[in-house]
């Protein structure tokens, strides 16, 4: 603690102030310290990594198409109506190791006929469905 007389009043006036320097300087010692004394862990984690996929041994994709008109294309064979498109969904969700859905409507197509296929497909319980953009008629 350190005494300081104040210029100027009477010479019986004192001011205390508190020196913070030490206090400081404990303040930031004490951290390091702490992180210094923190034990090491040796222990590991041991994680399994998938290796590269062969082309053997990833799945089948069915592909569904979805034109400007609402037809509906599985694998460049045109399906008739909405029950022959649930059957087939239903074999394919029946299959193990159940093959992937690529999903691949028309830029013009109707918002309803994408949504009639998602919804049939999520109904069954189909679980990969991916949508990407139709290939470019040539």
């Amino acid at each position: 603690m350190a005494l300081a007389l104040r210029k100027g009043g009477s010479d019986d006036a004192l001011m205390v102030d508190i020196n913070t320097t030490p206090l400081i300087d404990v303040m930031l010692v004490l951290p390091i310290m702490l992180i210094v004394t923190i034990p090491i862990r040796t222990d590991a984690v041991r994680l399994e990594m998938p290796g590269e996929a062969t082309p053997a041994a990833q799945k089948a994709a069915v592909k569904i198409a979805i034109a400007e008109d609402g037809s509906i294309t599985w694998d460049d064979i045109v399906l008739p109506d909405r029950a022959a498109l649930e059957g087939r969904l239903h074999e394919m969700v029946q299959q193990n190791p159940q093959p992937d859905l690529q999903l691949m409507p028309d830029r013009l197509a109707k918002y309803g006929s994408v949504a009639t296929v998602l919804a049939a497909a999520q109904r069954l319980g189909l679980s990969g469905i991916a949508i990407s953009e139709a290939a470019p008629e040539r």
